[in-house]
C-alpha cells in the first residue's frame, strides 16, 4: 500500500479563501481551472492514457492463449476436366477414349486445440501482470508530470506579466526623469550629459519592454500548448503568503519515500522484471510443447463423367462424415539453426540494460528529490531576502530622489536606483513562483503529487489585481507534507 505524503487543513484553507475573496472581482482563471483544462485537452496525458489502456489488454490476451482454441472452416469447389486415355498403339490407330468430368465438392469442419503444456505461455501470463503494473505507473507518472508542466507554464506566465509590469513602471519613471532633466538643462541647472543619461535609460527600458512582451507571448503560447486555450486573465498569489518548510524536515526521509513510491522509478523496476521474464520466455524455446487436439467434419463430392465418343454417362457420388478425431500432439524442438540460443542471449543483454536503467533512474530520482528539497528550503530564505530587497530599494530610491531634488545626488544615481528597484521587484516575483514550483517537484519526487495538491495550492491564488485579499489569509496551507 502506498504511503502518501499529503497536505492537511485543505478544507479550512478553502473556507478562508472563499471568505476573503471579494464578490465584485471580475472572474479570472485560477490554477485549478487551468489544470482541469489540461486534463481534458493535453495531448500528452491523453496519449499516456491510450497507451495504458492498450497495455491493459495484454492480460486477457495472455489468458486467452491458455484457453481452448476453436476454429471452423468450410470449403466449396467446382471443377470440369477433359481427358484422353489409351495406349500408344491405340491412339495412333484411333482407339483412344475421350472423357469429360464435372464435379462439385464441399466440406466443413471444426478443429479444437487446447494447450496442455507450453512454458512460454505461462511466462507470458506472468509477464502481463508486470506490464499492466508498469503501464499504470507510467500513467500516474504522466499525470504528475502534467501537474508540474501546468504549474510551470502557469507560473511562467505570471512571472512574465510581473516582469512586464516592473519594466513598464521603470520605463515611466525613466520618462519622468528624462522630462525633468530636460527642464533642468533648459534653465542651466544640469549638464547635457545628465539628459543623455536619462535618454539612454529610457531607450533601454523601451527595448526591455519589447523583449518582455515577447517573453509574455511565448509563455502564454507554452500554456496554450498544454491546455488548448489561450490564457486571458490568470489569478496570481498574494503579494505575501506563508513560506512553510517541508514536513518532515529531514531530507533523507523524503529520499526514502521517493525510493519507495516514485512512479518513474517503479516503472523502471518493473521494466527490469519484465525483461527477466523475457529471458525465461526465450529459454522455453528449448522445451517441448504438448497440445490436446480434436476435430469433427463432413465432406461431400458429386461428379458426372461423360464418354465423348459414345456419350456414355457415369455418376460418381461420395459422402464422408468425420464423427470425431481426438489426439495429443507433442512437439520437441531439436535444432533451429541456433536462433533460440541467440534470442536467449539477446534478452539476457536487454535484461542487463534494463537493470542499468533502473540504477540510473534510482540515482536520478534521489538527486532530483534532494534538489527539490533544498529548492524549497533555499527559496523560502530567498523569497524573504528579496522581499526585504524590494523594500530596501524602494527606500533607497526615495532617498536618492530626495537627494537629487536638493542637489546632493546626480541623475545617474537616480537612474541606477530605479534600475535596482525594478530588478528587485522582478526577482522577488520570480522567487515566489520558484518556491511554489519546488513544492510541487518535491511531492512529485516522493510520488505523492495529486490533484488535491493543486487544490490546496490554488488557495494561495486570488483574482489578478486584488492580491490584498490573499494577504488577509495568514495560514492558508499546512506545512508541506
Amino acid at each position: 500500500m502506498r504511503t502518501l505524503i499529503t497536505t492537511s487543513a485543505a478544507v479550512t484553507a478553502v473556507f478562508f479563501a472563499q471568505l476573503w475573496t471579494p464578490a465584485n472581482v471580475a472572474h479570472s482563471e485560477d490554477l485549478m481551472q487551468v489544470y482541469s483544462q489540461a486534463l481534458r485537452n493535453d495531448p500528452g496525458i491523453r496519449e499516456a492514457e491510450a497507451n495504458m489502456m492498450a497495455t491493459l489488454e495484454r492480460k486477457p490476451q495472455a489468458i486467452a492463449n491458455l484457453l481452448p482454441q476453436l476454429d471452423g472452416s468450410a470449403d466449396w469447389r467446382t471443377s470440369e476436366t477433359e481427358s484422353l486415355s489409351g495406349d500408344l498403339g491405340s491412339i495412333s490407330t484411333g482407339g483412344s477414349t475421350r472423357t469429360k468430368t464435372k464435379s462439385d465438392d464441399w466440406s466443413w469442419g471444426l478443429d479444437l486445440r487446447q494447450s496442455i503444456f507450453d512454458w512460454s505461455k505461462w511466462v507470458q501470463l506472468k509477464k502481463s501482470d508486470k506490464e499492466v503494473a508498469q503501464a499504470q505507473s507510467d500513467f500516474e507518472s504522466a499525470r504528475q508530470d502534467l501537474i508540474v508542466r501546468v504549474a510551470e507554464a502557469y507560473f511562467n506566465v505570471l512571472a512574465a506579466q510581473d516582469t512586464l509590469v516592473a519594466v513598464q513602471d521603470a520605463k515611466e519613471a525613466f520618462k519622468r526623469q528624462l522630462e525633468q532633466s530636460e527642464r533642468r538643462f533648459e534653465v542651466g541647472l544640469i549638464a547635457i550629459t545628465d539628459v543623455k543619461e536619462s535618454q539612454a535609460a529610457y531607450d533601454d527600458a523601451t527595448a526591455t519592454e519589447i523583449n518582455s512582451k515577447r517573453s509574455l507571448a511565448n509563455s502564454k503560447e507554452a500554456l496554450r500548448e498544454i491546455t488548448g486555450n489561450y490564457p486571458d486573465n490568470l489569478a496570481e498569489p498574494g503579494y505575501e503568503f506563508p513560506l512553510l518548510p517541508p514536513n518532515p524536515e529531514v531530507e533523507q526521509d523524503w529520499v526514502d519515500v521517493a525510493m519507495q513510491q516514485n512512479f518513474t522509478l517503479e516503472s523502471a523496476k518493473l521494466g527490469a522484471e519484465i525483461t527477466r521474464q523475457n529471458v525465461r520466455s526465450a529459454r522455453s524455446g528449448h522445451l517441448p510443447t504438448l497440445d490436446l487436439t480434436g476435430s469433427i467434419g463432413h465432406s461431400e463430392s458429386d461428379g458426372v463423367q461423360t464418354d465423348l465418343d459414345d456419350f456414355g454417362v457415369r455418376l460418381n457420388d461420395r459422402e464422408t462424415d468425420t464423427k470425431y478425431r481426438i489426439g495429443v500432439n507433442l512437439t520437441i524442438p531439436i535444432y533451429a539453426g541456433g536462433s533460440v540460443s541467440s534470442r536467449v542471449q539477446e534478452n539476457v543483454y536487454l535484461h542487463r540494460a534494463s537493470r542499468e536503467n533502473y540504477e540510473r533512474v534510482a540515482r536520478q530520482t534521489e538527486r532530483e528529490t534532494r534538489d527539490a528539497y533544498f529548492g524549497v528550503i533555499s527559496e523560502i530564505a530567498r523569497v524573504r531576502a528579496l522581499l526585504r530587497s524590494v523594500e530596501s530599494n524602494q527606500t533607497a530610491l526615495e532617498a536618492t530622489v530626495a537627494g537629487y531634488d536638493v542637489g546632493t545626488r546626480t541623475t545617474v544615481d537616480v537612474l541606477d536606483a530605479q534600475r535596482k528597484l525594478s530588478e528587485a521587484q522582478t526577482n522577488y516575483a520570480r522567487s515566489k513562483y520558484d518556491y511554489l514550483f519546488n513544492v510541487l517537484k518535491l511531492k512529485e519526487g516522493a510520488g505523492s503529487l495529486a490533484a488535491n495538491d493543486v487544490e490546496e495550492l490554488n488557495v494561495l491564488f486570488t483574482e489578478r489585481g486584488e492580491s490584498q485579499a490573499s494577504e488577509e489569509i495568514t495560514e492558508p496551507l499546512a506545512a508541506i507534507q
